[in-house]
């Protein structure tokens, strides 16, 4: 009888999770639009890597695949496309971008830049609460590393960066920036897999968050920038390590490297 008891005392607290649950998901659905939900889990499937770089959506097939009409799915591609994540080709589809060796290498300058400024801006502008949740994020980053979890480190590391940029107070550059994020995902994502950079990327995070929680703006946007320098520099020494019949990639960062010694 007890056993019985227990059991019904039970079910009522799973109700009322399965009932909390339930409400959270009615809430996202009221406050987003089904395009955009649709749009939000691709992308996410895209960063995640489940819908490889080249790759051809099928309407009909994601459509099916999330359980919704054809037309959110298609509005959703429209979407993607301006974030820059697909492509529309006439008469063919649509393609999961592929980012190419110059074009990347290219996005990680202008974004260098773009951090610069973005870490002068939150240094002049970020509140102690704002440190406190750079911070935190900070010390998700060294917990994914030291478990070797480079899929949780992405992701908190993206947040890192776009709470970052989020606080210089600039709808545009936060727009552009998260472009640019989306276009480097992949080329970002390999570079921080390469063993031993997360320590150390986690150290020049902590540095940064330092300097803007001193209101060292200076030094705040030079860190960002070498930070982001460094990221290129490893997408270069991985694309120089591409496999023998890659030799125009392999070209191409051999010239990068030349490039950027000459600047210096």
């Amino acid at each position: 009888m007890q056993k019985s008891s227990a059991g019904a005392r039970s079910r009522p607290a799973d109700a009322h999770s399965a009932g909390v649950a339930s409400d959270e998901a009615i809430a996202l659905v009221r406050s987003n639009s089904l395009p955009t939900l649709v749009a939000r889990e691709l992308e996410r499937m895209i960063v995640a890597g489940d819908l490889p770089a080249g790759a051809k959506l099928n309407e009909t097939d994601i459509a099916l695949r999330l359980g919704v009409s054809r037309g959110p799915v298609r509005e959703a591609f429209r979407a993607l496309e301006e974030s820059g994540l697909v492509r529309l080709e006439k008469n063919r589809g649509v393609f999961v971008r592929q980012i190419t060796f110059a074009e990347a290498d290219e996005i990680y300058e202008l974004r260098a830049v773009l951090d610069e400024h973005a870490g002068r801006r939150a240094a002049q502008r970020a509140t102690a609460a704002d440190v406190r949740a750079l911070l935190v994020l900070v010390d998700r980053m060294e917990a994914a590393a030291a478990r070797g979890n480079a899929d949780a480190y992405h992701e908190v590391n993206l947040e890192f960066h776009d709470r970052l940029v989020d606080l210089a107070g600039n709808a545009k550059l936060l727009a552009l920036y998260r472009r640019l994020v989306n276009e480097l995902n992949l080329y970002r994502r390999a570079a921080l897999d390469a063993a031993g950079t997360l320590p150390a990327s986690v150290s020049e995070h902590r540095a940064i968050v330092e300097r803007i929680a001193a209101g060292q703006a200076a030094a705040a946007g030079r860190l960002l920038h070498e930070h982001v320098m460094g990221s290129r520099d490893r997408a270069r020494d991985l694309a120089a390590r591409e496999p023998a019949d890659r030799p125009a990639l392999r070209a191409a960062a051999g010239a990068a490297r030349a490039t950027g010694r000459k600047s210096r």
